[in-house]
């Protein structure tokens, strides 16, 4: 149990914080997917988007002053939360607010690099005068008590801390790693390492930067401005701003296993990179699992978002060869499954499967139609597509990829404007 004033002490440094969501990158891993919206803006788990779940972290850990900083085609992303994320009390000073890039420096550049974006930044943040500056990526799902991560800054006495999640260590190649030492000093940082540094103790995992940084304030501001003036400097956190002060001082390591949110304890804490076409679809068909890893159901811990007034989901006719059901699968509002068959699939809000489909194991982003006599396997259907009726998709890997855009992991990936090219 915490005591009494060590929880008042936490509470005021909760108040004392600043979030900075980083939302203005494109996601060039993700290829058409963000042809038109940044990847923060990209939808998952059927009625929210990626940005919900850094923003829902922390109005649930109690960080109630948050900005969200923008570049890339960023209607979309801007569009959202000003609908959906307008109901912190200004009152009481708590705020998520919008930053777009606005080339506020003398170079007049746009963002450079993850810290160039803080930096340029520095005139709004240093109005609002925080005593500890949080720093997220805005395109990673997950749930996580950042209060906790805090208190860990807290006890440690350091002034930067950075958070990490165990992955197995031949995965970690392609993860900015951390090597680590017994009491969870940063000792080196690592950009995608051929030889993963192991954890003390579990040689076959490794720590994996989740791009979650805690500064106190003020010393977070003297390291951007003096990076400015560093030559050669990519003005990015992890290729330069967190390996140069390892060597100078403590930088603690903080595991996500302190501070997951998660329903089964022993289960390994939830954090997914969903930056390519393949984690992207295996992250949302892992929500149809009978017990899926990531949960949203928890009352406890709910991801907010812009919720949009629709009826219920709808599954009509009932004959032998024209039934509407849907085995397995998350059948989001406003959704019309007619006569049709949807198996291991995640449906989006308002998509509609027209008669004698069969659907398998693909996500449909919202607004879609499909079309009578469509067979689609292994799919991302992309927001407001119109599938011609008998179209057949994941079955033809040569045709697949003729037409749309098909991963090495066999995805196929549908787009508006792929289906606009077939005329």
């Amino acid at each position: 149990m915490i005591a009494t004033a060590d929880a008042y002490k936490l509470a005021q440094a909760l108040q004392g914080t600043l979030a900075l969501v980083l939302a203005g990158g494109r996601g060039t891993r993700l290829v058409n997917l963000t042809d038109h919206e940044a990847k923060p803006a990209v939808p998952f788990g059927g009625k929210f988007r990626i940005v919900d779940f850094p923003l829902s972290n922390c109005v649930n850990s109690g960080i109630r002053r948050i900005s969200v900083l923008t570049q890339y085609k960023a209607h979309t992303l801007l569009h959202h939360v000003q609908r959906g994320w307008g109901f912190l009390p200004g009152t009481l000073n708590e705020f998520v607010e919008l930053w777009p890039a606005q080339q506020q420096t003398a170079a007049e550049s746009w963002y450079r690099g993850t810290a160039d974006a803080v930096f340029q930044n520095l005139q709004i943040i240093e109005a609002h005068a925080p005593r500890y500056i949080l720093v997220l990526a805005g395109d990673h799902v997950y749930k996580q008590n950042y209060g906790q991560m805090l208190s860990d800054h807290l006890e440690s006495g350091v002034k930067a801390t950075v958070a990490c999640v165990e992955v197995p260590r031949e995965q970690a190649t392609a993860f900015g790693v951390v090597g680590v030492n017994d009491d969870r000093t940063i000792t080196e940082f690592l950009e995608k390492p051929a030889d993963p540094p192991g954890v003390p103790g579990r040689p076959d995992k490794a720590y994996a930067s989740m791009g979650i940084y805690l500064f106190d304030a003020d010393y977070l501001i003297s390291e951007l401005r003096r990076d400015q003036e560093v030559g050669g400097s990519m003005h990015d956190f992890g290729k330069d701003i967190i390996p140069r002060i390892i060597s100078e001082q403590r930088v603690l390591a903080h595991d996500l296993g302190r501070s997951a949110i998660r329903t089964d304890p022993k289960l390994p804490p939830y954090w997914r990179d969903v930056g390519t076409l393949d984690a992207y679809w295996e992250a949302n068909l892992d929500l149809v699992r009978v017990t899926p890893e990531l949960n949203l159901y928890d009352d406890h811990w709910p991801i907010w978002t812009l919720q949009e007034q629709r009826p219920s989901a709808k599954f009509v006719f009932d004959d032998e060869k024209r039934r509407g059901a849907a085995i397995d699968s998350v059948v989001s509002a406003g959704c019309v499954v007619s006569g049709s068959i949807v198996r291991k699939s995640l449906l989006f809000n308002n998509v509609r499967v027209n008669s004698y489909c069969d659907v398998e194991e693909s996500v449909i982003l919202p607004d879609c139609n499909i079309g009578r006599h469509c067979r689609i396997k292994k799919a991302v259907i992309g927001e407001d597509c119109r599938i011609p009726d008998g179209m057949v998709i994941g079955e033809n890997p040569e045709e697949d990829a003729k037409r749309f855009h098909r991963t090495t992991g066999g995805v196929t990936l549908v787009t508006k404007d792929m289906l606009a090219a077939l005329g």
